[in-house]
């Protein structure tokens, strides 16, 4: 009779210590459950954080790197102008390289026409699109002002005129030459084309720019290899729609602009690099 009740309460015991265990697992797996579904939100609101905006590799430019061109019209000097990264700034919660753009008149051409423009835009480190655009001129007699933040989350290009829809990644007319400087026409051939989008004032322009080859250019600065760009600008501020625009950029990863010619409906305006400095690489396009 003891041997039995020994043998019942074994048994009980054995069952009791198996629910026990088979409750803990059960814990366990729960626990391991939820720690993998904790790590799963975090893992997929990380990959959404991180993918929120594109990322354009970039080996073109860099804080530091400012570009000084002479302004000639015709056989004359008629001013400078100036490309430059003084620095980068935080907008939005993100990373912006500070670019500005400086044209200016010599004194001698003033009396016949002043120039002194000035151009900003704010272009993310990572996806090089725009947060921010500003554009004052001052040309002869004529004055204007404006200013636009471009909130590429919510597709809105908010300016000192208005409220507009934009498509993201939308350019200013400073920024698209960034971006132009980061593609890859080593396999393009001539005629082909690649195309962005350009707001300014209060809509958006489809802005298409055509390969058209190499050439060998000497400036100032030197004697370059370079690529033959043309932007077929509509609309712009920078670039007026009365004539065409040629860009020379060197031929190498940097792809800085070595010459712009834009024929005006009487003769032309060239824009020849004199010196540069803070190149984010070598200049390897550069002819002894």
């Amino acid at each position: 009779m003891k041997f039995g009740v020994r043998i019942g309460n074994c048994c009980k015991k054995i069952k009791i210590m198996s629910m026990i265990k088979s409750k803990n697992h059960s814990n366990i797996n729960m626990n391991f459950m939820i720690v993998l579904l904790i790590l799963i939100m975090f893992s997929g609101y990380s990959y959404s954080q991180k993918s929120e905006f594109r990322k354009i590799e970039n080996k073109a430019f860099k804080v530091g790197e400012k570009l000084t061109f002479e302004v000639n019209y015709g056989f004359i000097t008629a001013g400078y102008a100036e490309y430059s990264i003084p620095k980068i700034v935080k907008i939005a919660g993100r990373d912006v390289y500070n670019v500005t753009f400086n044209v200016s008149s010599v004194s001698t051409f003033d009396p016949f026409y002043k120039v002194r423009d000035h151009y900003e835009t704010f272009i993310d480190v990572q996806g090089i699109f725009p947060w921010r655009f500003e554009q004052h001129v001052r040309e002869g007699g004529y004055t204007r002002d404006f200013s636009a933040f471009f909130d590429q989350r919510k597709s809105k290009a908010k300016t000192s005129e208005g409220s507009y829809d934009i498509p993201k990644y939308v350019n200013d007319i400073v920024s698209a030459l960034y971006l132009a400087r980061t593609f890859d026409y080593s396999k393009m051939k001539v005629g082909d084309k690649v195309y962005l989008e350009n707001f300014y004032k209060d809509k958006t322009y489809p802005l298409a720019i055509v390969y058209k080859g190499k050439e060998t250019v000497s400036v100032s600065a030197g004697k370059f290899d370079c690529i033959i760009l043309e932007p077929l600008v509509q609309e712009g501020g920078l670039f007026k729609s009365e004539g065409t625009i040629i860009l020379w950029l060197t031929d190498d990863a940097l792809k800085i602009p070595v010459k712009v010619k834009t024929k005006v409906l009487v003769g032309s305006i060239d824009a020849e690099l004199s010196s540069y400095s803070g190149l984010a690489g070598e200049l390897k396009s550069k002819r002894k």
